[in-house]
């Protein structure tokens, strides 16, 4: 059983800014990290091998510097990673970058593919379905568990206040929520192997052959981002000192004022 999982390289929003002017995010100087669900996904997919056998392959779309986070899947136990990087890809939304996600995965070979449920830095939870539309396989969102029996996948999936039990055949592609694992720490002996390695990277010109120029990148795609800005904070409460009698009325008074009620 061959399992690959995508995972992004994305900042760590505790950190993060906007630009005022440009309404963009300011990436310098913003630690990145693997994104969390994606994480959950690499130490599902461990698990799985430690059990039924077969190998863990890591696979990451962005800049030359996303290795960074592939090397730490490497020293998680994933035993491969590869990069898909070029600059034809840049400005990829959603759509396109499921398209070139896809034409690599058919390229690296899978027998089940484990997405994170969504990205923190766009929580859009687009991709890993539109993978599985491109590669024409079966998926299930929001899994929280998984098990395998030959070739069958059995998915609890999370589906508001319960949940389903879904069987698949594989190939199949599954989201990942962050319940669904607790990642492991990277083994020290793994984290010197995973720098002595040399990551593969796919670029346009190895994927050619299954891409449409006129689908990715920032020119085939058919979403784009208007502006981007901040929480905004609340403004301070209103603190009642009174019995508790006083206290409720006093709030259904105020709710029924703002018409909540």
């Amino acid at each position: 059983m061959k399992i690959a999982v995508c995972i992004k390289q994305v900042p760590d929003t505790n950190e993060v800014k906007l630009d005022p002017k440009t309404n963009t995010l300011i990436r310098d100087g913003v630690p990145s990290i693997i994104n969390h669900d994606d994480k959950a996904g690499i130490e599902a997919a461990l698990q799985l091998k430690e059990k039924h056998g077969g190998s863990v392959v890591a696979v990451c779309m962005g800049p030359p510097q996303a290795d960074v986070a592939l090397r730490e899947a490497l020293a998680m136990g994933c035993d491969e990673a590869v990069l898909i990087s070029a600059r034809e890809f840049g400005g990829s939304d959603t759509c396109a970058t499921a398209i070139i996600i896809a034409a690599a995965l058919r390229k690296i070979g899978y027998d089940m593919v484990i997405t994170g449920r969504q990205a923190i830095d766009g929580d859009t939870a687009q991709v890993g379905p539109q993978i599985a539309e491109n590669l024409g396989i079966p998926q299930v969102s929001y899994a929280e568990d998984i098990s395998v029996e030959a070739d069958t996948v059995t998915v609890k999936r999370q589906y508001e206040d319960r949940y389903h039990l879904i069987d698949v055949k594989m190939p199949c592609l599954l989201t990942a929520l962050q319940e669904l694992a607790e990642p492991r720490y990277m083994h020290a002996g793994l984290i010197i192997e995973s720098y002595e390695k040399e990551i593969p990277v796919l670029t346009f010109e190895d994927l050619k052959d299954d891409l449409n120029p006129e689908h990715i990148g920032l020119k085939g795609s058919p979403t784009n981002v208007v502006k981007s800005f901040t929480k905004q904070a609340k403004g301070a409460g209103t603190k009642i000192e009174a019995s508790p009698d006083e206290a409720v009325a006093a709030i259904i008074a105020k709710m029924e004022e703002k018409h909540i009620i």
